[in-house]
């Protein structure tokens, strides 16, 4: 296994997310199989585990905290995570925290996080009547934080906020990286800006939740002429990103589980034509408008909406609907969406790209309307809670 060094702590490269457990035929969490997974991990010499208070409905951090509590406690390092991001009448860090602490079966967390930090959550968590972040700075002085941090599915300029105002507390950043963001969400800036701030990084959706694993026939023949295959490339370009630490994977199989052990078991670099090959993959997965954010669309435009920012959510989206970009949409300001465009193609008469912007911002506003707001995401996910307590 690959180890990197933090504070002193030698973390396994891979670490095992619990977003995505493996489900029975009653698509419940398969316990068994989690404690073979668990257990196949140690063995490999994974010590990393990362679970968070709304995964499975809460069953996450029950199921790896039984699986875990039948090993040494100083044998695996557990993550979890605070749900600010989740819309909520009110927000109670302590009580939450004991619930976690009581669901995982531990008496303190060696890695936590604030849960998601994006434009609307950085105002529940910088709001002083929850004093979420304070609480966790005090329990870190307590001991039953060893190391606090922030993820992240937020703006460049969210987490530069955040970092500002907590960053001296703050040990780690996890963000969402892998060779198909490092342009489509930025993620080099991202990586850049942790950097500035002395932040090393924590990756999630190294596999695109899973995009990056199942390529086309072409696409999986183009890795293979270069010795690769798509997961294996997927890793082993996240392991040369400078700075990363940890890299999370949400495996739901024991096969992937032994995979993965297999692909971090030695460093290997990427040759520059496997990496040249990835990054050529990755422009034509896209499928994008081509948008450069010259930003000429701007000037003229009546509603005043950042068009480069709304075409880059809508690649994003038409790569994947999920509930990052409606998250993303939802923090925007009033009348600054794409529905709030009057279609009066002035920006399309400036584009240098010729992209029918009233057009593509029409389409994205359709679309948006199949999805679920993150409001209703949340009252799902907190009546699949109240079902689990039971």
């Amino acid at each position: 296994m690959i180890y990197s060094e933090f504070c002193g702590e030698k973390l396994s490269l891979l670490g095992f997310g619990a977003m995505r457990l493996p489900l029975d035929s009653e698509q419940h969490v398969d316990e068994p199989q989690v404690q073979r997974m668990v257990d196949m991990a140690i063995e490999g010499g994974v010590n990393y585990f990362d679970t968070a208070y709304p995964y499975h409905g809460g069953q996450s951090e029950r199921v790896l905290g039984r699986a875990l509590a039948r090993h040494p406690r100083d044998s695996f390092l557990l993550a979890d995570k605070y749900p600010g991001h989740q819309i909520s009448a009110k927000y109670d860090p302590a009580a939450t925290f004991e619930e976690q602490l009581s669901r995982c079966q531990v008496d303190h967390f060696d890695f936590y996080l604030m849960h998601n930090v994006y434009d609307n959550s950085l105002r529940t968590y910088t709001d002083p009547q929850w004093g979420i972040v304070d609480y966790f700075i005090e329990q870190k002085k307590r001991g039953r934080i060893r190391h606090l941090g922030f993820s992240t599915h937020g703006s460049l300029a969210c987490m530069e906020e955040f970092l500002q105002r907590y960053g001296e507390h703050l040990e780690f950043c996890q963000i969402q990286l892998n060779y198909l963001d490092w342009t489509l969400q930025d993620a080099q800036a991202k990586v850049a800006l942790l950097k500035r701030y002395g932040k090393p990084v924590w990756v999630m959706e190294p596999l695109r939740g899973g995009r990056l694993a199942e390529l086309s026939e072409a696409e999986t023949a183009k890795l293979a002429a270069l010795d690769l295959t798509p997961t294996e490339a997927a890793f082993r370009w996240v392991q040369g990103v400078d700075g990363v630490k940890v890299i999370l994977s949400g495996m739901s199989a024991e096969e992937q589980m032994a995979q993965n052990i297999r692909t971090f078991e030695t460093r290997k670099p990427l040759s520059d034509a496997q990496t040249a090959c990835l990054m050529e993959l990755a422009e034509g997965m896209k499928n994008s408008v081509p948008c450069t954010g010259c930003r000429y669309c701007c000037e003229g435009c009546p509603q005043g909406l950042d068009i480069p920012h709304l075409l880059a959510l809508y690649n994003d989206f038409r790569f994947a609907a999920n509930f990052n970009i409606v998250m993303a949409i939802e923090s925007l300001a009033e009348g600054k969406t794409p529905a709030d465009c009057v279609g009066c193609g002035k920006c399309a008469r400036t584009c240098p790209q010729g992209i029918d912007v009233p057009e593509a911002l029409r389409d994205f506003a359709e679309k948006l309307k199949s999805q679920p707001s993150w409001a209703e995401i949340c009252r799902q996910r907190d009546e699949a809670q109240r079902k689990a307590k039971g």
